[in-house]
């Protein structure tokens, strides 16, 4: 289903189905509803926040886009940069593969490869930006971006035949949480819980909240490369004081198994980021969240965001097995 025309221009992003996943309701013991970001023509939710931006950029008559991004990012613009006729440029760093940097080819982007982590591809392509008088896309930090993901949201009001009792989303760098919270102030759900997953290694809203302040890690060490950004936005942290936000960090471990499980489960192959939210669900925080008295018992249906497949395939679930001693 397309998406509605807003401001005149028809968004990028489709509206995404929600179902009931029967083997994540069973494992929670609540009902579980998949709200399913990974059909996106991008691969992932990315689309709608990019889009959004990309769109605003060219209504500006502004020539070139060069994004300082990666991975899903980097697609969501690039698909955008091609359905507007621009030209881009993407920074990635060589975390992110073979897989992505065929499909930014593909799509017509010019790629370039930055680097062994996000923050070291985007910091090149701001230097391009300085240099070539390019434009920016920033993949996560922007208002445009957090305005175009909550349309999620708004999708999941006409949907749902009531509030969620709490929504389960991956953290990289807060673009997907800051639109999130922006979609439930719009829509009046300031009270659903949001759960943030992210796994360890690329744990930087998790330490940005348990510090009071922004945190950079040293380096990321999770497989997870799609959140993989060693400082989250400083909207991120603004969220977590506007909205109940509660912080999981998961093994890389777990959030492989998840991939595998859903797999099995959904028939969907997705990537590490995405499993970190779904092994929220799998590995029972969900239940000892409850114990604990953070999410009401008993809760009302949960909404898992399924964020994204694109750079991911079996052989790659395989390896990454592998590499964690998982087999």
């Amino acid at each position: 289903m397309a998406a509605q025309p807003v401001g005149g221009q028809k968004p990028f992003h489709v509206v995404s189905p929600v179902l009931e996943s029967l083997p994540l309701s069973k494992a929670t013991g609540t009902k579980v509803f998949m709200k399913l970001e990974n059909v996106q023509p991008s691969g992932s939710f990315k689309i709608r926040g990019i889009g959004h931006l990309c769109q605003d950029v060219r209504g500006r008559a502004l020539p070139d886009l060069p994004l300082c991004a990666g991975g899903n990012a980097g697609l969501a613009a690039a698909l955008a940069a091609r359905k507007l006729g621009l030209p881009i440029t993407v920074v990635v760093p060589s975390s992110s593969g073979p897989t992505p940097v065929r499909k930014l080819e593909e799509l017509g982007a010019t790629v370039e490869i930055y680097g062994k982590v996000w923050d070291d591809a985007n910091r090149r392509a701001q230097e391009l930006v300085k240099t070539e008088g390019w434009v920016s896309i920033h993949p996560f930090d922007h208002p445009l971006v957090w305005e175009g993901h909550a349309s999620l949201v708004r999708e999941l009001k006409d949907s749902l035949e009531a509030k969620p009792g709490a929504i389960v989303v991956a953290v990289g760098g807060g673009g997907l949480l800051a639109g999130v919270v922006a979609g439930l102030h719009q829509v009046g759900w300031q009270d659903v819980p949001i759960i943030a997953a992210e796994t360890r290694g690329a744990h930087s809203f998790h330490e940005a909240l348990r510090a009071g302040r922004l945190v950079t890690l040293p380096d990321i060490t999770s497989v997870a490369t799609c959140l993989g950004a060693r400082t989250v936005a400083a909207r991120a942290l603004e969220c977590a004081r506007e909205c109940q936000v509660i912080s999981q960090v998961l093994e890389d471990t777990e959030a492989v198994r998840a991939v595998e499980q859903f797999l099995d489960d959904e028939r969907m192959l997705v990537q590490p980021a995405c499993g970190a939210a779904l092994a929220v669900l799998y590995s029972g925080r969900l239940q000892r969240l409850q114990s604990e008295g953070r999410l009401r018992t008993p809760l009302a249906p949960v909404v898992v965001v399924v964020c994204g497949g694109s750079n991911i395939h079996t052989a790659q679930l395989r390896a990454l097995k592998s590499q964690l001693g998982m087999e």
